[in-house]
């Protein structure tokens, strides 16, 4: 989520021989990697190696990181490879064992707790691209800069070692992996709720990776442009805190489908940013409804899997597709905008992504509300 500040940095700094479009594919990667290794890490969630995958993937991650800090200016591979491969993979095999293990410690309100987890990643998306636009654009520098940034995750990841343990052993009645694909393709709601996932993820991750870029080409101050992410991220904070007090009184699908519809909209409404105002209202909104989607992505899916022995690979299938979302998204919009900064064209496509998404998950709603009074 903090991305913008590398896509701003390496654009205008450190890789100038690149253009916006091909920077983007280092974070659009990263996103695909972190939904794609869902196939891997959900299906070894359901057969019990969450202790071995959390321990693993931590490994990985300092690793990258620190890799990161090692690369010199202009030699893009570097970057691609431990920022958008390595980190990608371990942020990808940490995030289903790490949200899934929740659900075996709540029932009554486990969508509720799960949305407080996931708020976890906007609180560190907030202090993070404080952290780095100081470093990597101070005295300390990119090296350092991304030194300190490691040795910080490095640390907090230590503790989840400790921390995340499952509270049951692995089921005895979970399904293969294709057993339970073929479960879910002949499940509309599901159907519904993966295409929503992936259509609006294309959308989704356009102010993430080019708002701060967005401020800086329309003159705005740079200490400004920096803190632009900071206000985006910190709206999505309380977004994904809020939510879930939203679902206990109106639903997960209810909640999740009004986010996206809210989100369209201001996708829409960047065509219109050019001052500071402009700048902080629309992180504000986008943040708000954005932290609402991100809080939600594994509470609608638990939703969706009345079967919990399969849950790990419901969401390992669902994330798989919506990877390929998140992985086509920013390069498309990068090339939209070419070098000159176009911006109304990023606004346009990526509006026009979230509409479909959202019209996805008013579908997979009907489809709930059908199967609910089937039931009565």
């Amino acid at each position: 989520m903090s991305f913008g500040v590398y896509q701003d940095f390496y654009g205008r700094t450190y890789i100038t021989n690149q253009s916006p479009s091909t920077i983007a594919w280092i974070g659009s990667v990263n996103a695909f990697l972190f939904e794609m290794c869902g196939l891997i890490s959900g299906q070894l969630y359901d057969r019990g190696y969450v202790r071995q995958l959390v321990i693993g993937a931590s490994l990985l991650q300092a690793v990258s990181l620190f890799m990161l800090s090692l690369a010199k200016p202009d030699q893009y591979y570097q970057i691609f490879l431990s920022q958008g491969i390595g980190s990608g993979c371990a942020a990808g095999l940490l995030y289903i064992p790490s949200m899934a293990v929740v659900s075996q410690y709540f029932r009554k309100r486990r969508e509720l707790v799960m949305t407080f987890v996931a708020s976890g990643a906007c609180l560190g998306a907030v202090v993070h691209p404080i952290m780095l636009n100081n470093t990597l654009n101070g005295r300390i520098g990119f090296a350092n800069g991304v030194r300190a940034s490691a040795g910080l995750i490095s640390g907090l990841l230590f503790i989840a070692c400790f921390l995340i343990k499952p509270r049951f052993p692995p089921s005895k009645a979970s399904t293969t992996f294709l057993a339970t694909a073929n479960k879910c393709a002949r499940d509309p709601a599901y159907i519904f709720g993966t295409a929503g996932l992936t259509i609006f993820a294309v959308g989704f991750y356009y102010p993430l990776f080019y708002l701060q870029l967005d401020s800086a080409t329309h003159g705005l101050s740079k200490t400004f442009s920096f803190y632009s992410l900071v206000i985006m991220n910190t709206s999505s904070f309380i977004g994904q805190l809020t939510s879930g007090v939203l679902v206990e009184y109106f639903g997960v699908p209810a909640v999740l489908t009004s986010s996206t519809f809210a989100g369209t909209v201001l996708l829409f409404a960047l065509i219109g940013l050019r001052t500071l105002a402009s700048v902080v209202v629309i992180g504000i909104l986008y943040g708000y409804s954005a932290g609402i989607f991100q809080a939600l992505w594994a509470p609608v899916l638990a939703v969706l899997s009345p079967d919990p022995s399969d849950l790990g690979a419901r969401m390992g299938i669902s994330y798989a597709f919506m990877a390929f979302g998140g992985l086509i998204g920013p390069p498309i919009s990068g090339a939209l905008l070419t070098g000159d900064y176009i911006w109304w064209r990023g606004a346009i496509f990526n509006g026009i992504m979230g509409a479909i998404g959202c019209s996805c998950f008013i579908a997979m709603q009907m489809v709930l509300r059908h199967r609910d009074h089937d039931s009565q």
